[in-house]
C-alpha cells in the first residue's frame, strides 16, 4: 500500500530529510552527534543532537540507518543550515550530505514504523514519499507528553542539550567518546544537576523565559528553573528527574 492510500492522513509535514553518505559516514557522525552510533540500526532510530562547543543544542534530529548511509529526520526550514553546519567539518573526507527527496510519517498506533526513540507514547514514526495529508494532532500529542523539539522550542545555541531533557529522552550517548559539546554534557550529567529544563505548561503571559506559544492549543514552552515549575505539565518520565533536582 502506498503512502498516498493509507486510510488515515499520517506525513510530518514539516519534516525533511538529508542523506549523509561516503567513506566511513558512521565515524563521521560518531565525532559530531550526540548519539553512540553503533546503536543506529534498521529499526532501530535514534534521536541525537548536533550541539555548539558549549553543549547548547543547535539541532536536533533522528537518525535513520540507511543501507550504508544516514538519514537525518530534521525540521524543514532547517535542513539547509544543517546541511552547511555538517559540511563544515567534512573538511577534506570524501563525505556527502545532501537534501533527498522523501517524507516522515506518524501514526499515534501501532501497524507500521518503529516506536519513536524518545518516547514510546509518541507513536510510530516511518519514513516513505512525501505524499497524502498532514498528521492531524501530532503536535497537541507531542506537548501534551511534554516532548520538546526543534529550533522555535529547543533555541538555537540558548539551551544545553540536557536542559533539553536529552538523558530521559534517550537523545544522547554517555558511553561514547567525544563529541561536539560532549565535555560540558559530560560535566553535567556527572554532577547529576541540571538547574534548568524546558517544559510545556498551560498558556500564560509570555516572558522572558518562554520558547514558543501555541495558542489554538492552549500551550507554551518555557525554560524554567527546577525549583520554580510552576504549572508546568510533568509527566512520568520528567517526573524522577526533576524531583532529584530541587
Amino acid at each position: 500500500m502506498s503512502d498516498a492510500t493509507l486510510p488515515n492522513p499520517t506525513l510530518l509535514a514539516d519534516r525533511a530529510l538529508i542523506r549523509v553518505s561516503g567513506e566511513d559516514v558512521r565515524g563521521f557522525l560518531q565525532g559530531l552527534v550526540t548519539q553512540d552510533m553503533n546503536n543506529v540500526r534498521p529499526g532501530a532510530p535514534l534521536w541525537a543532537g548536533l550541539l555548539s562547543p558549549q553543549g547548547k543544542a543547535l539541532f536536533d534530529f533522528i537518525l535513520w540507518d540507511a543501507e550504508g548511509a544516514f538519514l537525518l529526520d530534521c525540521e524543514a526550514e532547517q535542513r539547509d543550515a544543517l546541511i552547511r553546519r555538517l559540511s563544515i567539518y567534512r573538511l577534506r573526507r570524501p563525505i556527502a550530505i545532501e537534501p533527498v527527496e522523501g517524507g516522515v510519517h506518524w501514526s499515534p498506533t501501532p501497524g507500521r514504523g518503529d516506536p519513536d526513540p524518545r518516547l514510546a507514547e509518541l507513536g510510530w514514526r516511518w519514513l516513505g514519499e512525501a505524499m497524502g495529508d498532514a498528521a492531524i494532532g501530532w503536535l497537541e500529542h507531542r506537548l501534551r507528553l511534554g516532548v520538546t523539539e526543534g529550533v522555535g522550542e529547543l533555541g538555537q545555541d540558548k539551551t544545553l542539550w540536557l536542559e533539553c531533557n536529552a538523558a530521559e529522552l534517550n537523545g544522547v550517548s554517555f558511553a561514547k567518546g567525544c563529541y561536539v559539546g560532549q565535555e560540558n554534557t559530560a560535566r553535567m550529567n556527572w554532577r547529576a544537576k541540571i538547574n534548568r529544563r524546558l517544559v510545556v505548561a498551560p498558556l500564560g503571559d509570555p516572558g522572558d523565559r518562554t520558547r514558543a506559544t501555541y495558542p489554538e492549543l492552549g500551550l507554551m514552552v518555557e525554560h524554567r528553573r527546577v525549583e520554580a515549575m510552576g504549572d508546568a505539565l510533568i509527566p512520568d518520565w520528567l517526573a524522577t528527574a526533576t524531583a532529584s533536582n530541587t
